[in-house]
């Protein structure tokens, strides 16, 4: 003869009247969550030369936003400190130095200005290239992406004057051979 289960009221929520007592409930799982007092950011030093603009522009929004941590939290700044040195020192691949447009406005009517990738990089200022790059891979208009965003400190130099910071430096080259153009 079959033994039949034993059958309890409803003392807590989760078990019916009919519900058969197999034993307790068991817990939920629960996804901790990060709070900004619990963050620790690093400083990271990645060296830009010769490396393609898209790649290394891919891996400093990862790193800003913290999607590399295990405790990533979405609503939470929790990326690392990134500086780029060597960063007029990046390449396309492809046209893209001559194809690719960069579009501002002047805040006049008829006032949109353009110039090319290699106009950009020849001027005064070529680590904005770099610069829009990151900031286009970031979640949009959000002050949570706009605060992400000064934490990347770009230079045209081998120089960086963070140094106090002891950051560690990322072979950023040498993880896929595709991160590099050397012509």
């Amino acid at each position: 003869m079959r033994a039949q289960p034993t059958y309890q009221r409803a003392s807590f929520v989760g078990i019916s009247w009919s519900q058969p007592n197999y034993g307790p409930v068991p817990m939920m799982k629960t996804t901790a969550s990060l709070k900004p007092a619990d963050v620790t950011k690093k400083w990271i030093v990645i060296d830009a030369e010769n490396a393609v603009v898209g790649r290394l522009a891919s891996f400093i929004a990862m790193r800003l936003r913290g999607k590399h941590r295990p405790d990533y939290t979405p609503h939470v700044d929790c990326g690392d400190y990134v500086v780029v040195i060597n960063a007029d020192k990046v390449k396309f691949t492809g046209k893209k130095l001559t194809d690719k447009i960069y579009y501002r406005h002047t805040g006049h009517p008829g006032g949109v200005k353009q110039r090319s990738a290699g106009q950009v990089l020849d001027g005064k200022f070529p680590e904005r290239v770099l610069e829009k790059a990151v900031e286009r891979m970031l979640p949009k208009e959000s002050p949570l992406a706009r605060a992400q965003l000064t934490h990347l400190r770009l230079y045209n130099s081998p120089e960086h004057p963070h140094e106090a910071q002891a950051p560690e430096t990322i072979a950023f080259k040498e993880m896929n051979a595709k991160n590099v153009r050397s012509a």
